[in-house]
């Protein structure tokens, strides 16, 4: 049975890459995020509503379902059943990515009294200038980018590490930027999925886009901006 087991292993890691296998060991459970402000300071641009549902019942419903899908993929490897493996990467790359997505959503945000809606300054608000023309540009390309997109997903604003050039990007699903390319790093994203809007704007996703920048703060993007171009 046991040299059984091992030649079980060994073929499994054969099939998936033992570099694979030992990052999948590596991966560890998420938990919600604190939001830095309350669920009702958006408002009237997002209602605390939303923000409750979307915070508390949607991103929580991607880190238990990831935590579960890592869970199970670790019994998996240790039993050497190739196939859950294999099956288990699909929910581990959408609740995954809807976890890092989110995170990154949040920091995007806040009240008009702690920055919300201000123009980025520093070396971002000049790259944006020198790779879009001006804010208002960079603007009007990501809405057009976010209403364009078809059934759900998410609008980027990111930097090719690598080129040290920002580039606008549209995701499907919960899609991580990096799946569009290994060097692109996000700055910006926003939530096109109905859940982050339909209770307040119905079916117009292109007035909430104009709206959410009222209260995006560009702050955790200069941040990154900052660290991937020095």
């Amino acid at each position: 049975m046991a040299l059984r087991s091992l030649a079980t292993i060994k073929t499994l890691s054969q099939g998936l890459n033992s570099t694979r296998l030992a990052q999948y060991r590596a991966l560890q459970t998420f938990s919600l995020p604190d939001l830095p402000y309350d669920y009702g300071v958006l408002e009237p641009i997002i209602s605390g509503e939303i923000m409750q549902l979307h915070h508390q019942k949607h991103h929580q419903t991607y880190i238990t379902n990831y935590n579960k899908a890592l869970e199970q993929l670790h019994e998996a490897i240790q039993k050497g059943d190739s196939s859950t493996v294999v099956k288990l990467q699909s929910a581990i790359k959408f609740n995954g990515g809807g976890h890092i997505n989110h995170s990154i959503f949040w920091k995007n945000l806040a009240p008009i009294w702690e920055g919300g809606g201000e123009p980025p300054k520093g070396s971002l608000g000049w790259a944006i200038d020198r790779n879009f023309g001006s804010l208002g540009s960079l603007i009007h390309n990501i809405n057009a980018e976010g209403a364009a997109l078809q059934g759900s997903g998410w609008v980027w604003l990111g930097v090719d590490k690598e080129l040290k050039k920002l580039v606008i990007q549209s995701t499907a699903n919960q899609d991580p930027l990096v799946t569009k390319g290994p060097n692109l790093v996000p700055l910006l994203g926003i939530d096109v999925w109905e859940h982050a809007y339909y209770l307040q704007y119905k079916n117009a996703r292109p007035d909430y886009l104009k709206n959410i920048w009222k209260v995006i703060d560009w702050k955790y993007a200069s941040e990154v901006y900052e660290k991937e171009c020095p």
